[in-house]
């Protein structure tokens, strides 16, 4: 009967998904500044008019980590916890009513922020969690700190994404930030891969978000 039927979790169906060929992956379209994913997700947040991220650095988000630089336009806040930078951003968007932003790393760092999310979710709090995880062709091999984030926060956010392509980050965190601070706000995830942060990309904005079926009251 279907209705006792197991789903797989996202990345359980990613993983078995048939990996693109190299030629399907080429860029059509060559408007925009060419850049990498991970200096476009720094940049998007700009356009969005984030002020102040908070978070701590680890392996799988490094690339982004080192597109944060002096003359960015947001603060970035070093904390000492995942958990910290999630209750962190938490509070943050309660006192200001700008959604909160955290980066944290893929494995350990990403569960840590569990709490936080669930807390966000009960709370109506607007947050935008972005985590690093591995290469797409690392995804379901039990890589270094390698967790199924998007399966792992499920039941307790919002929304979540998994980033696979570096073109898609801008339109990701458009469509992210929209969804935490729409509605009944709540957590967006946004797991973005190792392979979409190095990965080169056309940036360009604002961004047309693709949200069919979301409409919020």
């Amino acid at each position: 009967m279907r209705g006792n039927m197991v789903l797989p979790t996202p990345l359980q169906a990613f993983s078995g998904m048939p990996k693109a060929s190299a030629t399907t992956e080429k860029q059509t379209i060559v408007d925009g500044e060419k850049m990498t994913g991970a200096e476009a997700l720094v940049r998007s947040l700009e356009d969005l008019g984030v002020k102040d991220v908070f978070g701590v650095p680890g392996g799988a988000i490094l690339p982004v980590y080192d597109s944060i630089k002096d003359d960015t336009k947001f603060r970035f806040v070093l904390m000492r916890h995942e958990q910290a930078a999630g209750h962190a951003a938490e509070g943050y968007a309660l006192t200001t009513g700008q959604v909160g932003v955290c980066i944290v790393t893929s494995g350990p760092g990403a569960t840590n922020m569990i709490t936080p999310i669930a807390d966000a979710n009960m709370d109506s709090i607007p947050m935008v969690v972005i985590t690093g995880q591995v290469g797409v062709n690392a995804i379901g091999t039990d890589a270094f700190q390698e967790a199924d984030i998007v399966g792992a926060t499920y039941p307790v956010v919002k929304h979540s994404y998994l980033v696979t392509r570096a073109q898609d980050i801008p339109r990701v965190l458009a469509e992210a930030h929209y969804i935490a601070r729409s509605g009944r706000p709540g957590p967006v995830v946004v797991d973005v891969t190792k392979t979409a942060q190095t990965g080169e990309m056309y940036y360009s904005w604002p961004q047309r978000m693709i949200l069919p079926g979301y409409n919020p009251t």
